[in-house]
């Protein structure tokens, strides 16, 4: 059973940065793919970004493209979301997802159909 469990959100004044991280278990393939998405109160969800699981490649929404960084420790079964430059558009929870590869991931984003999801981790940003 795949398990995924985010840590790390909190409230940062616009302009600092934040790092998430999620824990992950349970996957038996390599063709995975891990990552974010949010969602801003009234607003739909959103894909942020995703990481490839068999060859470590990433791949950002045009919003965080050049200030959101996601990483992979596979020792340590955790991915990580290092988000510099916070805007206030950037508040929302952020939850950790994953499915089966990383195409589509906005797109699954926003219907809210990703195979697997956590509990979601509060970003607050202050102006």
């Amino acid at each position: 059973e795949v398990q995924l469990a985010e840590s790390g959100g909190g409230l940062v004044q616009a302009g600092g940065s934040l790092r998430l991280s999620c824990s992950a278990s349970g996957f038996t393939r390599d063709d995975y793919g891990i990552g974010w998405i949010r969602q801003a109160p009234g607003k739909e969800r959103e894909g942020v970004g995703c990481i490839d699981g068999s060859d470590g490649s990433p791949y950002y929404e045009d919003s965080v493209k050049g200030r959101f960084t996601i990483s992979s420790d596979n020792d340590k079964n955790t991915v990580y979301l290092q988000m510099n430059s916070l805007k206030p558009e950037d508040t929302a929870v952020y939850y950790c997802a994953a499915d089966w590869g990383c195409t589509g991931w906005g797109g699954l984003a926003k219907l809210g159909i990703h195979k697997w999801s956590g509990q979601g981790t509060q970003v607050t940003v202050s102006t």
